[in-house]
């Protein structure tokens, strides 16, 4: 049987002495205190971490005196540890341990740092095939430790970490550093840095598998690849290949693997496992909006028609006042993971207080990416359209080609913190084109988030539409006509309840339209945050006479995996008799 260390058996007899003999008292103490005097910065952070009192030193209060008086021996060489990564190897320390008539423990550690050990000489030195690499040529140009600095080893570590990881990511995987030194005189306080980084050979990606019966053609899964073979082998590319691979909803599981074992001539193939989900889904949503009513969703896609890649995708969506069928086949192009061709046929119906918009349309889009984050498209709408608003009517046939542009980069899809997003569109028509108006229109929406100190976020949001026609105004049919209000426009103010109005005073839409809001986010927890918001904005007809609307309010956001819900009460600004009116938006995907 191993024997108990000494202190261990003293400290269980002094407890055991506690309990079994009457009139005997331990020494307890109900908190313990550590005061360090003669630092600052980081250097004290240090020291604070080296002398922490273990959680489980004090127990309902007491705390165990002996341990403490060991702790008060240890300050010096704790301190002394704790300062060395910071230059300062020689410090001065001294301790004191005090105990008030409450019980109360304050250790008081008083520490001079001493003079720092000074860097005299770094020599970064790069040998192998990265030698005239210039990324590397410029890290060793910038490394942040140099002669005269004070030695500084948490610095040191992370420069030489961060020039190995960029040097493996330039696809020298061999690379290590055959020789890393500081070699310290106390005597002299000085300091000498020594580097050797061996790069190695460079590899390149070699040929691409794919295996787990993908049940998908390998030229359409070589879309979501984000190398090509032959480039300069990357982990970071292999990460974001997996997450190309992933984001598609098509797999289960996903596995990206370089096998450098298996590499011939530099060249390193690539491994990728798919286990393929379902193609075939029909998924249910239900939600609620001031704006639209209850509202439910039912949707069929198959992402694998003919085993091509090919994608079918309808949806029904029927809200109290909006109701509208939509089937859409796309084909996806060989080019990248985002470039496609679609058609859709589609019917759309709304109905509000003032206007009822039904129309037919068939849709064909080409759409490619521009750089990483940039998709551009042509397209070209048939639209068969029979609305009314107001006393207004419209039956109108429109062939409308067009193009958009729209890109995105957020920090989080679901709850961005920093980010941007926006959508630009110029669409138009002729009567020489067989349609029974001419106009030319732009339109545009977009979204900033910036985040701010004491976890706030600004947004701001804006929307705008403009038309140039000879016609009149109510020539215009009402399916491109603007209308402002609710939940995502103005709020304060009904749905589409802001513009042009008829001699009767129902809303009939305008020829432009501008919105705008800013909003600061606090967020609260995980998944809560409130907000104060501001909005304005209108519909309108001439550019001399925008009248807008105003809103301001405050809201709380309450995030889900499918999106937030929104509650937000906003009151009318700049009106004589101003109204309030409660937003609601929320959903789930079922």
């Amino acid at each position: 049987m191993d024997r108990l260390p000494a202190l261990t058996i003293n400290v269980f007899l002094i407890a055991l002495l506690c309990f079994c003999v009457p009139g005997t008292s331990c020494s307890q103490v109900k908190s313990v205190a550590i005061e360090i005097t003669g630092l600052s910065g980081p250097e004290q952070e240090n020291v604070e971490k080296a002398l922490e009192v273990p959680p489980d030193l004090i127990k309902e209060g007491i705390a165990d005196e002996a341990w403490l008086e060991r702790l008060k021996r240890q300050v010096p060489q704790k301190v002394r540890q704790a300062l060395e990564p910071f230059g300062y190897f020689s410090p001065i320390v001294a301790s004191i341990l005090e105990k008030s008539d409450s019980g109360t423990y304050r250790l008081r550690v008083g520490v001079e740092p001493g003079r720092p050990i000074l860097v005299t000489s770094v020599t970064v030195n790069v040998d192998g095939e990265g030698t005239l690499e210039p990324a590397i040529k410029k890290m060793i140009a910038e490394f942040p430790v140099r002669q005269g600095d004070r030695l500084r080893q948490d610095i040191y570590e992370a420069a030489k970490a961060n020039l190995e990881k960029k040097t493996i990511s330039l696809g020298y995987l061999d690379a290590f550093y055959s020789e890393h030194s500081i070699r310290v005189s106390l005597q002299e306080l000085s300091a000498s840095i020594n580097l050797v980084l061996k790069t190695g050979r460079q590899y390149r990606f070699g040929p691409v598998s794919f295996t787990g019966n993908p049940n998908y053609p390998e030229a359409f899964l070589q879309r979501y690849l984000a190398f090509k073979p032959g480039q300069v082998f990357s982990q970071e590319k292999l990460a974001r290949t997996q997450s190309n691979l992933a984001g598609t909803d098509r797999f289960k599981v996903v596995t990206v693997r370089g096998a450098k074992e298996a590499a011939v001539d530099d060249a390193v193939p690539v491994e990728i496992g798919l286990t393929p989900s379902p193609p075939k889904r029909l998924k249910f949503g239900i939600g609620y909006g001031t704006d639209t009513g209850l509202r439910g969703t039912v949707r069929y896609q198959d992402l694998n028609i003919g085993h091509r890649g090919h994608g079918l995708d309808t949806e029904l969506k029927v809200s109290e006042i909006f109701q509208g069928l939509g089937v859409r086949y796309v084909f996806p192009a060989m080019i990248d993971m985002k470039s496609l061709s679609s058609l859709k046929l589609g019917f759309e119906r709304e109905d509000t207080t003032d206007k009822l918009v039904e129309y037919v349309l068939v849709e064909g889009e080409h759409a490619r990416t521009i750089g990483r984050d940039v998709i551009g498209s042509i397209f070209v709408r048939l639209q068969q359209e029979d609305s009314k608003a107001g006393d207004q009517i419209t039956r109108s046939f429109l062939l409308m080609p067009g193009v958009r542009l729209s890109g995105h980069r957020y920090n989080d899809l679901i709850r961005p913190t920093r980010g941007f997003r926006y959508d630009l569109e110029a669409r138009g028509t002729d009567r020489s084109m067989g349609s029974g108006t001419s106009f030319l229109q732009f339109l545009g929406s977009g979204e900033l988030v910036v985040p701010l100190p004491q976890r706030i976020f600004l947004i701001t949001r804006m929307r705008f539409g403009t038309t140039t026609a000879h016609e009149p105004a109510e020539d215009l049919p009402i399916s491109v006509r603007f209308f402002a209000g609710g939940d995502n426009s103005v709020r304060g103010y009904a749905y589409q309840s802001l513009g042009p109005e008829d001699a009767d005073g129902k809303v009939v839409g305008g020829r432009h339209m501008i919105a705008g809001t800013m909003e600061a986010e606090k967020a609260v927890g995980k998944n809560w945050g409130i907000v104060v918001f501001y909005d304005t904005g209108s519909a309108f007809n001439n550019w001399s006479n925008i009248d807008a609307a105003q809103g301001a309010g405050i809201g709380g956001r309450y995030y889900t995996p499918v999106g937030p819900v929104r509650l937000d009460l906003a009151r009318q600004i700049g009106v004589r008799d101003p109204d309030y009116r409660i937003h609601i938006t929320m959903g789930l995907d079922l």
